[in-house]
């Protein structure tokens, strides 16, 4: 009886190791997709089974992979489908992971390399799309891509040093070499400076950049505002006399580029002194001289010279005004916007 009771659990537990499957409890497919009742042993392309129905199909050399080479052990099931996990880094960790930005099942070979580094932080544009790889890539290994900084100087310094027309360190050039090149150009001369910051336009349309950039001054150091340049024409100028006359150093408040300095129009005239470009005296004047009647001052000017005004039916006018004066800054003093009722 202790006999028949021994052997019926060894035929239990038989049954048991025969009935677990060798691939693991996750493995959901019929064993008849892949065995035959002729024995275990596999012969790659005599199964069933489709790589196609999981989650990663098999294409291009995957295709012609043993199925060991991927699944080394009998369980199937957690094999990582990532690239690195098969293969090694030859890159070194100087690209990432993700091997499908460059590369396809197809082959290992690249051949839309531009194409790629399009969709990078630095898109190679004009000279840069023509250079060799390895002339911004010198990583020890030719495999090797290390990160590069994308500013122009990063590789250009050895050129901004060399750099003599003009002399860009004497001249305390920007180091942002855009600034001045652009970027989808093929040479450095002639690439054309990019002035956008002091457009050179109508009386500023010079050539010769040493006529505003002295030699060996910074380049920096020249600012927009006019006087800086122009402080002498300022100081030179008595018709009218701008210092006496006590006029703003800020020439493009009467002067403009077109055609030059003359004629000059005090365009904000009406805002912050009298209106002469609007109200009644509108077009009623030719010149300057014809209120600035004192050329070498324009801080004076006369309104009783003008119109139909004469002082005797002006003081009629203004019998009961107290305080009333026959004279130019009392007539600006009662009205300053050239009205009579003001």
């Amino acid at each position: 009886m202790r006999t028949h009771f021994i052997l019926g659990v060894l035929l239990i537990l038989t049954l048991n190791i025969i009935a677990q499957s060798p691939h693991g409890n996750e493995m959901k497919i019929r064993c008849s997709d892949c065995h035959n009742s002729e024995g275990w042993k596999l012969i790659d392309g005599s199964y069933k089974f489709s790589h196609n129905n999981t989650d990663f199909p098999l294409v291009g050399q995957h295709k012609a992979v043993s199925c060991k080479a991927c699944h080394i052990g009998l369980v199937f099931t957690g094999t990582k489908s990532d690239c690195i996990a098969c293969h090694a880094d030859v890159h070194e960790q100087t690209v990432g992971n993700e091997c499908s930005r460059c590369h396809s099942p197809q082959s290992w070979l690249v051949a839309n390399t531009t194409e790629i580094h399009q969709l990078s932080r630095f898109p190679l544009l004009a000279a840069h799309a023509m250079s060799d790889c390895f002339e911004c890539h010198e990583s020890a290994s030719l495999l090797r891509f290390d990160p590069l900084g994308i500013n122009c100087y990063d590789c250009h310094k050895d050129n901004y040093e060399q750099a003599k027309e003009p002399d860009h360190v004497a001249g305390a050039f920007s180091t942002e070499c855009d600034n001045c090149h652009a970027v989808n150009a093929f040479e450095w001369k002639g690439a054309g400076v990019s002035h956008l910051f002091f457009p050179l336009t109508e009386g500023h349309a010079i050539g010769d950049c040493y006529a505003c950039h002295k030699q060996g001054q910074s380049y920096n150091s020249i600012t927009s505002v006019c006087s800086d340049c122009h402080l002498s024409d300022y100081q030179a100028t008595t018709n009218p006399n701008h210092q006496v006359s006590g006029f703003p150093t800020e020439c493009n408040q009467c002067h403009n580029l077109v055609p030059g300095w003359k004629p000059a129009q005090m365009g904000n005239h009406d805002a912050e002194y009298f209106p002469i470009y609007s109200g009644k005296h509108e077009g009623e004047w030719n010149n300057c001289t014809d209120c600035h009647t004192n050329a070498g001052n324009f801080g004076s000017f006369s309104c009783i010279d003008c119109h139909e005004h004469n002082q005797s039916s002006m003081n009629g006018e203004h019998d009961e005004v107290g305080n009333y004066s026959w004279n130019s800054n009392a007539c600006f003093n009662c009205h300053p916007d050239g009205k009579a009722d003001d």
